[in-house]
């Protein structure tokens, strides 16, 4: 709990008495490579902070083709945000890639702590602008970027997935197929020899 009390105060301070509060709602769970944290389908009632682990959000078009929207790495907080906040079905999966530790909580019980707490609401806050940020950047690298490069930038950010994924969820996440992820890694690889 030490590393996910320095993780939660990275984002915004809690003092010891409102930690205490926030830790009280979670519980530890483990989900085991492929299970699901949330489906699409559900209507999603609890929140989840990622404490060691994989976890890729997804979405499944009429098809069944697979999209990967983004990766959890730990620590993280994970939950489908859209379903908790309108009560209607969730869209996206959230399933883990690896063995994972979680700790998770209602998501009722969380917003009654922020009712209440200044801190936690303003942590609920942050969460939510940290995420907004996140996805208008991912949004602008789709449009804006070659595949290339944004291969780089998916590199830098989880620096060890290649070795945790396989290769079709990089190739989903980056929009392009496992073909041209192949290229691209052997271009690059030519490039360093």
């Amino acid at each position: 709990m030490h590393d996910l009390k320095k993780y939660i105060n990275n984002i915004s301070p809690l003092s010891e008495v409102t930690w205490q509060q926030f830790q009280n709602i979670f519980k530890e769970r483990r989900l085991s490579n492929l299970d699901f944290f949330v489906r699409e389908g559900e209507i999603a009632t609890k929140i989840g902070i990622l404490q060691e682990g994989l976890v890729r959000g997804f979405y499944r078009n009429e098809d069944g083709i697979e999209y990967n929207k983004t990766f959890f790495t730990a620590p993280s907080f994970i939950g489908a945000y859209a379903s908790l906040i309108t009560k209607k079905e969730n869209l996206i999966n959230q399933q883990a890639l690896s063995d994972c530790n979680i700790y998770e909580a209602k998501y009722h019980d969380f917003e009654q702590l922020c009712s209440k707490n200044i801190e936690l609401e303003r942590l609920a806050k942050k969460i939510a602008q940290l995420h907004f940020v996140q996805k208008e950047k991912r949004e602008i690298e789709l449009v804006m970027l070659d595949a290339e490069k944004r291969y780089d930038i998916l590199k830098s950010e989880f620096p060890n997935i290649e070795n945790q994924v396989q290769q079709y969820h990089i190739a989903s996440y980056l929009g392009i197929t496992p073909t041209q992820l192949s290229r691209i890694r052997k271009k690059i690889k030519s490039l360093h020899m």
